[in-house]
């Protein structure tokens, strides 16, 4: 009895893991990589370039179907990325098939990768991220129609004692108006900026009463733990918002708004992006904040007992962060391809086969160690709960 009892535990807790976690992942990922593919995929189609392969996940097959143009549409068994591969490719990294390349006809020629003019090769490179950028100001954009943006009016509350807001003469019922001349219409848009400005005056524009009050403070870099206990660094002030009537409110937007809306959601988080890599090279933020699969499927399901707008959400994010990890111009990523290309333009002719060779196999490394890396930060984190 005990051991069906313990069996019953053992499969709950599966189950459970299951649905909270693995769910959610795969929900986010096959959303974002599906995207960034079919940008690839589509603009391989309007340049006349026959897609051989259309592939969520790698390894095996798991179910697929021929479309009436001859691609074979695939999910396989292991649902951490994907690839479109064209005719000509070798491999799903579209590395060149020289041997298939050299004995095309033709009429094999007009349908290969290989022999569309450099343009056209950037083109459908680029469209990958390019999808990635569309689906976040689209996702974006459906979450502040469908589901409207709490706004919580930039007002002070309470004040930490020894804090920097106390330092810079902060006082409760203060109402921050402008940032270094930049507007702030909500208590998140002061978040966001003091958060990337850590160790940096900023300048502060405040209604008290009835005038207006310019105040200097230098937010400080601390780590904060979030409701599920992870531990991040970001700049603070020492305040707490104000939730009194008034002071909180729900808004929607339509669709033209919401669009915009979108567009500054996503230009955030790429502007946040750069801030963080920015800071990562001058000492100011910590190599452990990379995450990698695990991390993200930890995150996932924590979001996701928020709603399903709030997991719409972190798929916008994740969109735009793959959308940039490709556009960087190493080798085997969407941007080492476009550095390619670049070079091709400018020289009149390709790379020789054996310099590009050498840059795949750096490329293959540094994203090896990017991933070893990423998912051993996923360890320690996920040991230090």
């Amino acid at each position: 009895m005990d051991v069906i009892s313990g069996l019953g535990a053992n499969l709950g807790t599966l189950s459970s893991t299951l649905l909270g976690y693995v769910i959610p992942f795969l929900f986010v990922l096959t959303l974002v990589v599906f995207f960034h593919e079919l940008g690839h995929f589509w603009v391989a189609r309007r340049a006349g370039v026959r897609v051989v392969t259309f592939s969520l996940g790698f390894g095996p097959e798991i179910v697929g179907f021929n479309d009436r143009h001859g691609t074979r549409w695939r999910i396989a068994a292991v649902p951490l990325g994907g690839y479109v591969r064209f005719f000509g490719d070798e491999d799903a990294a579209s590395t060149p098939d020289a041997a298939r390349l050299s004995q095309m006809t033709a009429a094999e020629r007009n349908e290969s990768f290989f022999y569309k003019p450099v343009a056209w090769r950037a083109a459908i490179v680029a469209a990958g991220p390019v999808a990635n950028f569309l689906l976040a100001i689209a996702i974006f954009a459906i979450v502040f129609m469908v589901f409207g943006k709490q706004v919580t009016a930039p007002r002070v509350d309470q004040i930490n004692p020894g804090s920097a807001a106390e330092m810079a003469g902060f006082k409760p019922g203060d109402l921050v108006l402008e940032i270094d001349g930049a507007k702030v219409d909500s208590f998140s848009d002061m978040q966001r900026i003091v958060g990337s400005h850590a160790g940096q005056p900023l300048a502060f524009t405040v209604e008290r009463g009835d005038r207006q009050v310019t105040l200097t403070a230098t937010p400080e870099l601390k780590e904060v733990k979030d409701p599920f206990g992870n531990s991040h660094r970001t700049g603070l002030l020492g305040i707490s918002r104000s939730l009194a009537a008034g002071d909180v409110t729900t808004q929607r937007f339509g669709p033209v708004e919401a669009i915009g809306m979108g567009v500054q959601e996503t230009w955030f988080v790429v502007a946040r992006t750069f801030d963080y890599l920015g800071g990562l090279v001058a000492g100011r933020e910590s190599a452990d904040q990379l995450g990698g699969p695990i991390r993200i499927a930890q995150v996932s399901g924590q979001v996701a007992t928020f709603g399903i707008g709030a997991l719409l959400s972190l798929a916008a994010v994740l969109s735009v962060s793959i959308g940039l990890l490709n556009l960087f111009p190493i080798p085997l990523l969407d941007g080492g391809h476009l550095l390619f290309y670049a070079f091709e333009a400018i020289r009149g002719r390709p790379l020789s086969a054996r310099t590009q060779d050498i840059g795949f196999r750096i490329g293959l490394a540094l994203v090896l160690m990017l991933m070893i890396f990423a998912t051993w930060n996923d360890v320690l984190h996920i040991a230090a709960m």
